[in-house]
C-alpha cells in the first residue's frame, strides 16, 4: 500500500438491482482532478470543500452520461484519510457504481486494497491502530452491544488507558536509565517504590485483559446446536425462538433431513442456532446423511441443547444422544410440558447424572411459545460463566491486543523479579523496553509492516 497515490473503490454494499444509493470513494492528491474530468455540474455551483454538488457523471472520451449523482468534495486535512477525498453518491445497484468506479480508474486512480482508506487514516495520524481495528469491528457488528463496544473503540476509549500505561512504563525506564548514565549525580532509586509502581501497572493491564473474552463473545458470538430424537419438538423450538417458520414442523418423525440455521441475538450475544435432524438409527439413506450431519454439528458447537419430550420421558435414545454430547457445555430442554397430565410435572423425568451434568434444565412448550425467555437466560449464563467480568464493558480488546498485553504483563513481572533479586539496573531496562514495545504495538507506536498487513487484510475494499 503506497500513500501518495490516488485510490478509488465502491464504499457501499452493492446488491444487484436493489441498492438505492451507491457510493464511490476516491482519496489522494488527484481525487479532485479526477472528479473534474468526469463530473459535470450545471449552473454556477461552487466546488468548495465540504460541499455537495449536483450533476452528471459522464465518460470524458464520449460524453456519454453514466448517472445523475451528487458529488461530495472534501479537502485535506479535514477528511477521514487526511488526504483530498471525493465521493460520488450514485443510484444504487451494481452496474451504475461499477461504471463510475471504472471511469475513476481510467482517469488515473488505482483500485484500493482491502482496508486501504482506513490504513491511510492510520498512517497519516488521523487515528491510531486501536481505532482502526474498531472501525472493522463496527462494520461487522452483529448486535447493538457489539456496535456500541466498537464505537467506543473508534472514539479512543481503549487507546487512552493503553497510552497512559505505556507512558508510565517509559517514565520508570527513563528513571532507571538516568541512574545508569548519571549514577554519581542522582540519588539511588527506591527499589520498593519502583516495584510497587510496576505492580500497579500490571494490575491495570490485568483489568483490561479481563475484557478479552467478553469482547470476543460480542464480536464472534456462539454456535448452538439443538439435538434430540425425532419429533421431540426441535424445529418447533427453533421457530418459537427465532419467531419465524424456518423449520418445517409436522407430527411425522424425521421431517428435518438437514441442518437448518438461524441467526439470533441473545442478550447482546450473536447466536448461530442449528436445528439438526432427529438422531436415531435409520435405513433411509437421506435421513442417515442428515443424522451424521447432526452429529457433526453438535461436535462443532460451542453449546448443545438436548431437547427431550416431556410426555415420553427419558428414553434409551435420549441417553445415547446424551452420552455423545455430555462432554460439551449442555442445556437440557424438557419440551412439550403442556402435554403432561401428571401433577408432579417434570420431576423425576431426568436421571441424576443428567441433572447434575447439565448447565441448566429448562422447561418449554415450544408449540405455544412458552419457556423461550428461560432458555435465553440459560444460554447467556452458559456463554458468560467462565469469563472475568470487567468493570467497564464498553472497553473490550481483541486477540491481537490481548497477546500484546500479555507480553507486557510478563515483561513487568520479570522486571519485578529482577528488582527482588537485586540485579544491576541494566537488567531492569531489558524487560522494561519489552513492556513499552508491547504496549506500543497495540496503539501503533511500535508496529511492523507485516502486522499492519494482517490487520487491514480483514477489512472490506472501500473501507
Amino acid at each position: 500500500m503506497t500513500v501518495g497515490t490516488t485510490i478509488a473503490a465502491i464504499a457501499t454494499a452493492i446488491v444487484p438491482q436493489q441498492g438505492s444509493v451507491g457510493i464511490v470513494r476516491v482519496s489522494g492528491p488527484e481525487s479532485w482532478a479526477i472528479a473534474q474530468q468526469i463530473f459535470h455540474a450545471p449552473g454556477q455551483q461552487a466546488w468548495d470543500s465540504h460541499r455537495v454538488v449536483y450533476g452528471m457523471v459522464a465518460d470524458p472520451a464520449t460524453d456519454k452520461v453514466v448517472d445523475e449523482a451528487l458529488l461530495i468534495l472534501m479537502q485535506a486535512p479535514r477528511t477521514f484519510t487526511r488526504e483530498d477525498v471525493v465521493e460520488f453518491h450514485c443510484h444504487g445497484g451494481m452496474m451504475v457504481v461499477q461504471q463510475v468506479l471504472q471511469l475513476c480508474l481510467q482517469q488515473g486512480a488505482r483500485l484500493a486494497q482491502p482496508g486501504e482508506f482506513t490504513m491511510r487514516a492510520f498512517l497519516n495520524g488521523r487515528i491510531d491502530l486501536t481505532q482502526a481495528e474498531s472501525v472493522a469491528d463496527l462494520v461487522g457488528a452483529q448486535s447493538p452491544q457489539a456496535a456500541q463496544m466498537a464505537l467506543a473503540g473508534v472514539r479512543g476509549k481503549l487507546a487512552e488507558p493503553i497510552r497512559s500505561l505505556r507512558t508510565q512504563c517509559l517514565d520508570v525506564l527513563a528513571e532507571v536509565e538516568a541512574r545508569i548514565d548519571f549514577a554519581d549525580d542522582l540519588p539511588p532509586l527506591d527499589e520498593n517504590e519502583v516495584a510497587q509502581e510496576l505492580r500497579r501497572i500490571g494490575e491495570a493491564i490485568a483489568q483490561i485483559l479481563g475484557t478479552a473474552d467478553r469482547g470476543e463473545l460480542l464480536r464472534s458470538g456462539i454456535k448452538v446446536a439443538i439435538v434430540g430424537r425425532p419429533n421431540v419438538g426441535k424445529s418447533s423450538l427453533l421457530n418459537a425462538w427465532s419467531r419465524s417458520d424456518r423449520a418445517i414442523v409436522t407430527d411425522l418423525p424425521g421431517t428435518t433431513r438437514d441442518v437448518v440455521e438461524s441467526r439470533l441475538v441473545v442478550g447482546g450475544i450473536p447466536v448461530q442456532v442449528l436445528d439438526t435432524a432427529g438422531i436415531r438409527e435409520t435405513e433411509d439413506v437421506v435421513e442417515k446423511i442428515g443424522v451424521e450431519r447432526s452429529r457433526d454439528a453438535a461436535s462443532e458447537a460451542d453449546l448443545v441443547i438436548l431437547a427431550i419430550d416431556a410426555a415420553a420421558g427419558w428414553t434409551a435414545g435420549d441417553e445415547e444422544i446424551y452420552q455423545q454430547a455430555k462432554d460439551q457445555p449442555l442445556i437440557v430442554v424438557v419440551n412439550k410440558v403442556d402435554l403432561l397430565t401428571d401433577e408432579g410435572g417434570v420431576e423425576g423425568i431426568l436421571p441424576g447424572t443428567v441433572s447434575g451434568g447439565a448447565i441448566a434444565i429448562v422447561q418449554t412448550a415450544a408449540a405455544k411459545n412458552q419457556g423461550i425467555d428461560r432458555l435465553e437466560a440459560a444460554i447467556i449464563t452458559a456463554a458468560t460463566r467462565n469469563q472475568i467480568q470487567a468493570t467497564d464493558m464498553d472497553l473490550a480488546i481483541n486477540q491481537r491486543q490481548a497477546a500484546a498485553l500479555t507480553r507486557a504483563q510478563s515483561a513487568l513481572e520479570r522486571v519485578c523479579e529482577t528488582v527482588a533479586n537485586q540485579m544491576p539496573l541494566d537488567f531492569w531496562t531489558i524487560d522494561l523496553r519489552d513492556a513499552v514495545y508491547a504496549l506500543g504495538e497495540i496503539t501503533g507506536e511500535e508496529v511492523t509492516e507485516s502486522v499492519l498487513g494482517r490487520i487491514f487484510s480483514r477489512f472490506c475494499i472501500g473501507k
